[in-house]
């Protein structure tokens, strides 16, 4: 699976909120100031090229739709994450997050009754 770039990534996020889905419904997803219509239909032909949408052609416009679920690239991308900056260890990552104070004790709690429910 291909890396993506930020602006791949922004768009993919749209595509599997909406699909199917067209260009402009993408852009409307958009904060202001939107990308010029031509550039998110580059980032869409390269997120083709890459293998994560499919274009169907409907007339003379065409429809795009995911090809890779959201939850296998968010497992893939995770696993890079914590392979490179975590030593491969969740618990690191984990650890991490808990001294920089960006997950409360209360997250914690839940995150361990998720695992404990899946026992």
């Amino acid at each position: 699976m291909d890396k993506l770039t930020r602006q791949e990534e922004e768009a993919m996020l749209w595509i599997w909120e909406l699909q199917p889905c067209y260009i402009k419904d993408i852009l409307a997803k958009y904060p202001e100031p939107k990308p010029p219509y031509t550039t998110l239909a580059s980032i869409v032909k390269n997120l083709e090229r890459k293998k994560y949408v499919k274009a169907r052609r409907n007339g003379n416009i065409y429809e795009y739709y995911p090809l890779i679920p959201e939850s296998e690239y968010k497992r893939t991308f995770m696993s890079g994450v914590v392979q490179n900056y975590f030593e491969n260890s969740y618990k690191e990552m984990v650890s991490f997050f808990a001294k920089d104070q960006k997950i409360s004790a209360d997250d914690l709690k839940e995150i361990i009754d998720m695992i404990e429910k899946k026992k």
